[in-house]
């Protein structure tokens, strides 16, 4: 078997021929992802009783004749903001270096038990804070197609490791772009469904309101499948919905001749480089589908950057302060900052412990918050929110889905915008309003540049309709549309 290259459903086909036990595929997996890991960093730590535990599982089923599960002996990695009991969790931090949580992620349940496999935990921006993986303070993760490129963040080091092949599958999650954004820049597929889709009951907040759970896959067939398993309303996270999931991977038929497709005039004005013109091109081979394309507008996008940082960092704020030393977390010794008191205390835990974007993150949101700038700053950017939903909620009643593209440009290098943070917040211009809007939207690959570096294609739909997006990407990737991307 050739781990790299495998699918949820060539996992399935080998099991059932007998080509392979469970057992022997995480075994094979887990010594392929060890040993390719130090080219990129992609995992922080692997877990492998558990992966053969749960492949044991999988393979007693399979000999008593018993269902074993739609993902049965997958391989799949796990974001390090996503909880496992008795699996490290760090968040990318050294405030959470040595914690092992007693309790699994909903979405972690729902997976282990449909048949996955936990190969490890990925590496991730600290906290889930960046959009190029280079915030971990635990090193950077480095692009399996360029390895002097990032792979994209927060969530780099999931969909490197789709990319690399050392998991068939992975859990990332999205804020701000965190699940599109990395994998535009790998070349894979990942999805960021309807905000309360998913349950995040044991995703790790970063900003409560905004926060997806999301899949990674090779295929489209692969992340839907994925996301079936795992969504639907857990009674442990409240803000998850109580909206039927119906099964994607059953509506993947390819019928799409007749949608109406809509290109947003503000995410293509001076869109002149090489990603847009993969996206161009995309965009004509829907219509050679049978899409019909047309023209939109979102006029509220240019207030999109401002808006998603001021929310995204009031809740940062809010959400980080538990982490002082006392209620979590790691905690200083106060006493090397010569300063033997509480305040001390805090002071150095978070002062040593937090790196500079989370350091950046919370002092901005914490005075967007205060006394006296609530209302001119959160209060209105809440209201800006509003806007750009409601741009959404009347596109939608014009066309049936959105293309766009994800970032304005390809896989940037290692350390080439860390000195800018503005430009480096660009990186999620386009990402953004989906976070903001509560909707779902997807990166599916679409081509290459001149220098082999992947571009992904953005399609958005209204909220719970993600079997319409699927089926769409579904018909795009059966068209060849991702060629010259793997």
């Amino acid at each position: 078997m050739n781990i790299a290259s495998l699918t949820i459903e060539q996992v399935q086909a080998g099991l059932a021929a007998r080509q392979f036990s469970a057992v022997e595929l995480a075994k094979s997996a887990l010594e392929f992802a060890q040993a390719e890991n130090p080219k990129t960093n992609a995992y922080l730590h692997f877990c492998p009783e558990r992966a053969l535990a749960a492949a044991e599982r999988v393979d007693q089923k399979l000999a008593a004749g018993e269902n074993a599960g739609p993902l049965a002996g997958v391989p799949l990695a796990v974001k390090d903001v996503i909880v496992t009991k008795g699996v490290r969790t760090t968040c990318g931090s050294r405030l959470l270096e040595r914690y092992v949580p007693p309790y699994d992620a909903t979405a972690v349940v729902r997976l282990e038990q449909a048949g996955a496999v936990i190969l490890g935990k990925t590496n991730c921006d600290e906290f889930a804070m960046g959009s190029s993986n280079e915030n971990s303070a635990f090193g950077p993760v480095r692009n399996p197609v360029a390895l002097d490129r990032v792979p994209g963040g927060s969530s780099g080091g999931s969909a490197a490791a789709v990319a690399q092949g050392t998991a068939v599958v992975a859990l990332g999650s999205d804020t701000g772009g965190s699940v599109r954004q990395p994998a535009s820049f790998c070349g894979v597929v990942g999805v960021t469904p309807t905000y309360g889709r998913v349950s995040r009951y044991g995703l790790v907040a970063f900003a409560s309101s905004l926060d997806h759970i999301g899949p990674f896959g090779r295929t489209v067939r692969d992340a839907a499948l994925l996301l079936e398993t795992m969504a639907g309303r857990d009674e442990c996270d409240s803000t998850s919905a109580f909206a039927p999931v119906p099964s994607y991977t059953a509506q993947l038929d390819g019928t799409v001749a007749g949608l109406r497709l809509g290109l947003p005039r503000e995410y293509f004005e001076g869109l002149a480089s090489e990603s847009g013109d993969r996206i161009h091109q995309a965009v004509e081979l829907l219509k050679n589908l049978g899409c019909e394309v047309r023209e939109i507008s979102l006029p509220a996008t240019q207030y999109a950057v401002p808006c998603y940082y001021i929310i995204a960092t009031a809740e940062a704020s809010s959400n980080l302060a538990r982490y002082d030393g006392v209620r979590y977390t790691t905690r200083a010794n106060s006493t090397r900052a010569n300063e033997d008191t509480l305040s001390g205390m805090y002071r150095a835990t978070r002062g040593e412990g937090f790196g500079a974007e989370c350091k950046r993150r919370i002092m901005l949101g914490t005075y967007v918050l205060s006394h006296g700038y609530y209302d001119a700053y959160y209060l209105k950017a809440q209201k800006v929110r509003t806007l750009i939903a409601e741009d959404f909620h009347k596109a939608f009643a014009e066309v049936d889905a959105i293309v766009a593209p994800v970032s304005p440009f390809p896989a940037f290098k290692i350390g080439e915008k860390l000195d800018d943070p503005m430009e480096m917040y660009l990186s999620d211009i386009y990402t953004i309003t989906g976070d903001l809007a509560g909707i779902p939207c997807m990166s599916v690959p679409c081509g290459k540049t001149s220098e082999g570096l992947p571009v992904g294609m953005q399609i958005l739909a209204k909220h719970f309709d993600e079997a319409g997006m699927f089926r769409l990407a579904d018909a795009f990737e059966k068209a060849g549309g991702f060629a010259g991307s793997n």
